[in-house]
C-alpha cells in the first residue's frame, strides 16, 4: 500500500463488529489478538515473556465454521538488536517444527519480510498457520510443544503481532507464492459504511489486476492481545516480484488508496516468500 510512511501509532479505541469468541484467562506468545481496546502492559517485552508459560484457556464450545473457510493464524516477530543470527535461526526452526508436533496445524509457511513499502513497523519474520476450525486453534494454543516454542522465543523478540481471520483456500495456488499481507486500523470516527466501502474496494482489485494470483480477507478474531488495534487483514498473493511491482503502480490500486485514505488510521504491510 503506497500511502503512508512508517510511523509510531497510538492505539485508538474503536468499535468493532467482529464475531464473539471464547473468553480467555491468559495469553500465549506466538498467536493472537483480541479486542483492540484491551489495555496492555507498558512493557511489551515483560508481557510477552510472562505469556510464554501462560497460554490462553478456552472453552470447549465453538461457533460454526463459515462454509468454505479455514482459520488463518498470522504471526510476526521483531527481534532485539542484541539477538544474534543463531538465536533467530533457532526460533525459526523451533516454529517450523510445530506442525510435526501439533496435528491441528494443517498448513504452515514462513518467510522474512521483503516489502518495499516501509510499512512493517520493524517486524521482520512472518509465520502463516492454518487450522481447520476454532477447535484446532484451541488445541494449539496451550499445547506443550507450543509452550516449549515460547521458551525458545523468550528473550529474543522485541514485539509480537498476531492476527487471526477466516480465509478461503486458493483453488490453484502458484508454485511459488509471494505473500502481501496488508493490515488496516481504522479511524475511531470511521463509520461502518465507510469501512465497508474499503472492504468492497479492496475485494474488487483481483478482478481488475491480473497479477493478483490469490486474494482473501477477514476481520481479526484472535484470542490474544497482540493486534495493536488492527482489525482487518487482506492477504494478496503474487507469483513474482514483477507482479507485485505492477500491482503497486497499477491505476486501480492507486485509485483504491484514495478510497482508503479518509477512513484509515494506519496500515501495516509485510511481504514474504512463503517457505515450508
Amino acid at each position: 500500500m503506497l500511502l503512508f510512511q512508517n510511523r509510531s501509532m497510538a492505539r485508538p479505541s474503536i468499535p468493532l463488529t467482529l464475531l464473539t469468541y471464547c473468553m480467555i484467562l491468559a495469553t500465549a506468545v506466538g498467536c493472537g489478538n483480541s479486542d483492540p481496546s484491551t489495555v496492555e502492559s507498558a512493557n511489551p517485552t515483560e508481557k510477552s515473556m510472562s505469556e510464554v508459560s501462560n497460554p490462553p484457556e478456552v472453552e470447549s464450545t465453538f461457533g460454526p465454521t463459515p462454509e468454505g473457510k479455514v482459520l488463518r493464524h498470522a504471526v510476526f516477530f521483531s527481534f532485539r538488536e542484541s539477538t544474534n543470527e543463531e538465536a533467530v535461526t533457532e526460533v525459526v526452526n523451533s516454529f517450523r517444527d510445530l506442525p510435526s508436533k501439533i496435528e491441528e496445524i494443517i498448513e504452515f509457511s514462513w518467510g522474512v519480510n521483503n516489502s518495499p513499502e516501509s510499512l512493517d513497523d520493524g517486524y521482520t519474520h512472518c509465520f502463516f498457520l492454518k487450522f481447520k476450525d476454532e477447535a484446532g486453534r484451541a488445541a494449539y494454543l496451550p499445547h506443550p510443544a507450543h509452550k516449549e516454542f515460547g521458551s525458545v522465543l523468550s528473550g529474543t523478540n522485541e514485539q509480537t503481532f498476531v492476527i487471526d481471520y477466516w480465509g478461503t483456500p486458493m483453488e490453484n495456488p502458484p508454485e511459488t507464492q509471494l505473500k502481501h499481507a496488508v493490515f488496516f486500523r481504522f479511524k475511531e470516527e470511521a463509520s461502518r459504511e465507510g469501512i465497508q466501502t474499503v472492504e468492497e474496494a479492496f475485494a474488487a482489485l483481483p478482478s481488475k489486476i491480473n497479477e493478483i494470483k490469490g486474494f482473501e480477507w477477514g476481520t481479526n478474531n484472535s484470542l490474544e492481545s497482540k493486534s495493536d488495534g488492527f482489525t482487518h487483514c487482506f492477504m494478496v498473493t503474487f507469483d513474482s516480484e514483477e507482479g507485485r511491482r505492477t500491482y503497486l503502480d497499477h491505476p486501480d490500486h492507486l485509485a483504491f488508496v484514495e478510497v482508503l485514505k479518509p477512513f484509515l488510521d494506519a496500515p501495516r504491510v509485510l511481504d514474504f516468500w512463503a517457505e515450508q
